[in-house]
């Protein structure tokens, strides 16, 4: 029987590359690497051999889904930040049997998902940050759930996230399971970017305070209260991918009967105007 053995909300910002290259940013996102190093070593500790990611730059318009090739390898130039990640090298080993497995139960369930084995179907770097990092600490098999979800309800993707569970629990695999999204997400306009020192701060006041709040609330084990704010918390404070990977997260946890308390692995930090962090969510 298998079981997800550990669970994670993660940072993928792009200046965690920029950290590891010399210019302004050097060594900057150290915190935020190293999150990733921990999380990676504890789940190499419960055994994880495949590891999940509901990727917050996936978008899709229809539908779920579930990018299962058995393979994933090849160079990553970020569309969206072409400057910032670009001929980037992947190669990482999939698990299509889950994949599919996933995509099955969360079809019998009501949300309909497929499941994907397309070469030419690339890995986002809501996927591809994690994995480069993560990586390095423990090797793992991945499967990525698109999570950037534009027509859809979170009760949809709160049944994904049961998914998620039943079919990993029906398999032989041990699964390190990561939310890979920021929490406020309200990008600085461009051309307030450089006179507000745009890579290390927040565009919002109101988006900060509401960040630490919902940290201190995961911290109490509190996720009751949370999810009754999740959908204006993501609404009002621009919650990235409407926050979807968050809803599969809980669904997967048990949702509002979820009382674990959670541990900041990386200290909360602003980049490019949004609110950025690494917790653990402790699997019961």
């Amino acid at each position: 029987m298998g079981e997800i053995v550990l669970a994670a909300k993660c940072t993928h910002v792009p200046t965690m590359l920029m950290s590891e290259q010399d210019g302004p940013v050097k060594g900057k996102r150290q915190s935020a690497i190293d999150g990733h190093f921990e999380i990676a070593r504890r789940a190499k500790e419960l055994g994880a051999d495949t590891i999940v990611i509901l990727d917050t730059h996936w978008v899709i318009n229809a539908g779920f889904h579930i990018n299962a090739n058995n393979r994933f390898e090849g160079l990553f130039t970020s569309n969206e930040f072409p400057q910032f990640i670009q001929n980037m090298p992947y190669a990482y080993e999939g698990n299509p049997d889950l994949g599919d497995a996933i995509a099955k139960e969360a079809s019998e369930r009501g949300a309909y998902t497929l499941s994907h084995k397309l070469d030419s179907l690339e890995l986002e770097y809501g996927t591809l940050v994690p994995m480069r990092f993560m990586s390095r600490a423990h090797d793992m098999k991945v499967v990525s759930v698109a999570a950037w979800c534009t027509v859809h309800g979170h009760d949809e993707s709160r049944i994904v996230g049961e998914a998620i569970r039943a079919a990993v629990e029906a398999s032989d695999c041990k699964v390190l399971l990561v939310a890979s999204g920021s929490l406020s997400h309200k990008i600085w306009p461009n051309k307030d970017y450089a006179a507000n020192n745009g890579t290390f701060t927040i565009s919002s006041e109101f988006n900060r305070q509401m960040d630490l709040h919902v940290l201190d609330m995961w911290q109490r084990g509190d996720h009751a209260t949370f999810l009754k704010m999740l959908g204006e918390y993501a609404e009002f404070c621009c919650g990235e991918g409407s926050m979807h990977d968050t809803a599969m997260l809980y669904g997967a946890l048990g949702w509002d009967s979820y009382d674990a308390k959670c541990e900041v692995v990386t200290e909360y930090f602003p980049s490019s105007g949004t609110g950025q962090t690494n917790v653990i969510f402790p699997v019961q």
